[in-house]
């Protein structure tokens, strides 16, 4: 269905009304993060809550009361509105209750959304980046095999890609750090990483490489980084 088609559902799938196949179609919108649908519910549940907030209870004069009464023939007995009044106070609240609960619910929902798309984007750059060293014309491709495993491929105008195997994950309060290290000079740093738990690691740094960095290294520094290696290198990959 679209959203047209869908429309006249939001505010009773709000209210926990709506039907099937109405329902599901907008859960399912839903779970893939549909913008239109998640405003849509936004503002059914905005005006349900005001529509339950505003709908308090009056309590007529002991004088019209009398009057109506009268003028249908019935006595005047004692009869006390308490109760209604209690009872349409507490829907009151239970409804005001239950739409802000499930509004900050929804809010959370909407972030984590938000996060898990954010972070699939920032994964496929990464993946771009990458694919766009390891296919240059002028890539040059070097393996390291002491322990851990793997390949550095370095691309000058584009950047270097780290892929390794056998890298245990860094410990708490630590991580990885590539170096490129020219000739005669200082190690410069090319980034942070972490490894999975399976020991695999795809490190990517793009921007230009120096045209004399000879050697791709990494060690393991504090989790906020180092501005020169502190550790001995796990991995060394010398460029021809």
């Amino acid at each position: 269905m679209n959203h047209e088609e869908l429309r006249d559902q939001y505010e009773l799938y709000a209210l926990g009304a709506a039907e099937d196949p109405e329902r599901n179609e907008i859960r399912e919108h839903l779970s893939r993060g549909c913008e239109v649908c998640m405003s849509e519910l936004k503002r059914a549940r905005q005006l349900t809550t005001i529509i339950g907030m505003a709908s308090q209870p009056t309590t007529p004069s002991p004088k019209l009361r009398r009057r109506i009464l009268a003028s249908v023939g019935f006595e005047q007995r004692r009869f006390g509105w308490g109760p209604f009044l209690g009872l349409a106070t507490a829907l009151s609240l239970f409804a005001a209750f239950y739409f802000s609960t499930r509004e900050r619910q929804f809010a959370i929902q909407t972030v984590t959304l938000r996060d898990q798309m954010r972070q699939q984007s920032i994964e496929l750059t990464r993946l771009n980046e990458a694919f766009a060293i390891l296919s240059g014309p002028s890539t040059i491709e070097v393996g390291f095999g002491a322990g851990a495993r793997g390949k550095v491929y370095v691309d000058r105008s584009r950047g270097v890609v780290l892929i390794a195997s056998n890298l245990p994950p860094a410990p708490a309060g630590k991580l990885y750090e590539m170096w490129t290290i020219a000739k005669g000079a200082k190690p410069v740093p090319a980034g942070l990483f972490q490894s999975e738990s399976g020991g695999a690691a795809l490190h990517v740094q793009p921007g230009p490489v120096d045209p004399n960095v000879a050697v791709v290294a990494v060690t393991l520094e504090p989790e906020s980084g180092s501005l020169q290696p502190t550790s001995t290198p796990l991995i060394a990959a010398t460029l021809p």
